[in-house]
């Protein structure tokens, strides 16, 4: 029987290779990443079965990252490994399209039972919040649950890179837009938030988890 193939993404290298010296013996790994588009494009180029991903991440978040892989593979499966403890992320990590959530302070074990049982098309939660995480999704079945982002997904990604300090120019880049693209991009989004400064557009990144302080 093949081994499940895992593709691995944090933006720290040190837990990065700690990951894979933790899953090698029971896994294909595929391959590693280190920021949110570098994982999209793997994630395409690769094919894994499985990818195991934080949501903190460079360049594009996780959730967003999550987001693009489902929708150009559907098919693969996908488990957050991240500090974050608000059980309202973990709810929006499976909105996104996660099937597992684990925390960095879990076991080792928990990960490797996560990537199994997701790879047999069954969801995995982190003891540690499924009581938690159970009641508020269905608190939220039906209904809007938690406070989406008014943002579109390319507004997001256009935030992001400019609370993480890029430049229009480099922000066009990255995108692969025009410069005056992607300063339209910006100011729609000031206009969405109601703000006029950075400053103020990187404490609501800040708030989303699209960066962190």
């Amino acid at each position: 029987m093949p081994r499940t193939r895992v593709l691995l993404a944090d933006d720290h290298a040190v837990v990065a290779q700690a990951l894979e010296a933790l899953l090698k013996d029971s896994f294909d790994l595929v391959g590693v990443v280190y920021d949110g588009r570098a994982l999209v494009e793997a994630a395409e180029s690769l094919r894994p079965d499985v990818v195991v991903t934080d949501i903190s991440m460079p360049l594009l978040n996780g959730l967003d990252a999550i987001r693009q892989i489902r929708t150009r593979r559907p098919n693969v499966k996908i488990v957050v490994l991240t500090m974050h403890k608000e059980t309202q992320l973990a709810v929006d990590a499976f909105r996104a399209g996660a099937s597992g959530y684990v925390l960095k302070v879990s076991p080792g074990e928990e990960l490797i039972t996560a990537i199994e049982q997701v790879a047999l098309g069954r969801a995995f939660v982190t003891t540690l919040l499924a009581k938690d995480l159970i009641s508020l999704l269905m608190e939220a079945a039906g209904s809007e649950g938690s406070a989406e982002s008014p943002l579109t997904p390319r507004q997001r990604e256009v935030l992001q890179l400019v609370a993480e300090g890029r430049t229009m120019k480099e922000v066009a880049s990255i995108l692969k837009i025009s410069p005056r693209t992607a300063e339209s991009h910006k100011y729609e989004i000031m206009q969405v938030l109601g703000v006029d400064t950075t400053a103020a557009l990187i404490q609501y990144a800040v708030r989303l988890k699209l960066v962190t302080e």
